[in-house]
């Protein structure tokens, strides 16, 4: 099968189509059955169902098809499919190969270029990523309005904490600091010198030492 690149030259229309036709009358010609294969993107309306690695072989005969229309931008006609009539629709540039079924001479073409396929995709997104909000921007919250100056109440709060959710909690109060004051020096017990020398501890039945209070 031979290959073609059909590039064709600046303010020129592309080879590949009348190439295509040529070879068509060549199999129709000698009563062989022309076939092509077209590469399958979203672009070509055909059976996904016998789609197999983006390719689908397709029967181009006039026995095989109806209204075929092999034109410079489209081949289009009508094909049955397990029974059922289906519209095909094919760019031009989406067929990489045209031969005869019956000993394969033809002729190749490259695929669509991947770029190409995608131009339009990028076109359709461009305008919604540049209506689309910057990522730095983030979203905005919306904030409470705070209350007009004239309406603000200058006399001195008596809302309780708890009546008054908006407060913050007043710090708990310091626990109020203790101290021991020394009790005073038991009598002495009997038998005992009454040098007025204070006792190394609390005498016999000493209490609990009084508390004073810090404020």
């Amino acid at each position: 099968m031979d290959q073609s690149t059909d590039k064709g030259g600046p303010g020129n229309s592309s080879t590949r189509p009348y190439l295509i036709r040529a070879l068509h009358d060549w199999c129709t010609d000698n009563g062989f059955t022309p076939y092509i294969a077209v590469h399958v993107d979203r672009f070509v309306q055909v059976p996904m169902e016998y789609v197999s690695n983006n390719e689908i072989v397709l029967n181009v005969g006039f026995d095989a098809t109806s209204g075929l229309d092999l034109g410079n931008e489209f081949i289009q006609f009508k094909a049955r499919f397990g029974g059922t009539a289906r519209e095909i629709m094919v760019p031009v540039d989406h067929v990489v190969a045209i031969y005869a079924r019956e000993n394969g001479q033809g002729m190749a073409f490259p695929a669509p270029e991947a770029a190409d396929a995608a131009a339009p995709v990028a076109g359709a997104a461009a305008p919604a990523a540049a209506d689309a909000p910057k990522p730095a921007r983030g979203l905005r919250l919306a904030s409470v309005p705070s209350p007009a100056p004239d309406a603000v109440d200058e006399s001195p709060a008596t809302e309780s904490p708890l009546e008054s959710p908006a407060a913050a909690p007043e710090p708990a109060a310091a626990a109020p600091a203790l101290t021991s004051v020394p009790a005073s020096p038991a009598p002495a017990a009997d038998g005992a010198p009454d040098d007025g020398s204070e006792p190394d501890g609390p005498g016999p039945g000493a209490g609990r030492p009084a508390l004073k209070r810090i404020k």
